[in-house]
């Protein structure tokens, strides 16, 4: 099988580990002829949105969402987590988040899903951003400084003031909106038609998987 299923030119840019407009094939076959650029600074991380065709010890292969099929290395140090759906009621004042989000007119920004962080991994990430789940969107990773029922408009959803290093956010959180957290996985989780979230790097002129964010029960991680 080819390293990438297809090639085609796009810009990309990165914000934390969002990768903005270029297909994951594209970004990483990209980071493989910028050779001398890559000496002096690290490739640029990927996430790769999709699901598992094949995975070893050493290597995996994932179709992306957009029907791309790229094959990576493994790092040898390479944490695998499995996601899980809860409650919106589980979010609690004081509990530290991460949504994807889009602004909204008001300045509120409305969620397209939250992810609850382990307190163990309280801090990560901190701040507001851009973020490539969908055109527009952003991430916030910030403390629930206080939470609310949402406007009438949005009936049984939740409004969250975020607050994060710098600044706060309004986060309108509809009730259909997924809901999810992480816990450490292991390698019985990577098989065939599981839906992943894969963080990669190319490494050593090798495209390679860092992190890999797997659903459990076939469930798909939104991030």
């Amino acid at each position: 099988m080819h390293l990438f299923s297809r090639s085609h030119a796009a810009g990309f840019a990165v914000a934390a580990l969002a990768c903005v407009l270029a297909s994951p094939g594209a970004v990483l076959a990209q980071a493989q002829t910028q050779t001398g650029a890559a000496l002096a600074a690290p490739a640029p991380l990927v996430r790769i949105r999709g699901t598992i065709v094949y995975a070893d010890q050493r290597s995996m292969i994932v179709k992306d969402r957009g029907g791309e099929v790229v094959s990576l290395a493994r790092a040898v140090d390479m944490p695998v987590s499995e996601v899980y759906r809860i409650k919106l009621a589980d979010i609690k004042q004081g509990s530290y988040i991460g949504t994807a989000a889009l602004p909204q007119a008001d300045g509120t920004q409305k969620a397209l899903e939250v992810v609850m962080f382990p307190e163990d991994a309280r801090g990560t990430a901190e701040g507001h951003r851009p973020w490539d789940l969908q055109p527009e969107s952003t991430m916030t990773n910030a403390t629930v400084a206080d939470l609310a029922a949402a406007p009438t408009s949005v009936r049984g959803g939740q409004r969250l003031r975020l607050s994060y290093k710098g600044g706060e956010k309004t986060v309108i959180v509809p009730p259909d909106v997924p809901v999810v957290t992480f816990r450490p996985g292991t390698e019985s989780l990577l098989v065939p038609g599981a839906k992943v979230l894969v963080n990669a790097q190319e490494k050593n002129g090798t495209p390679t998987a860092l992190r890999v964010l797997v659903g459990s029960n076939g469930y798909a991680p939104p991030m």
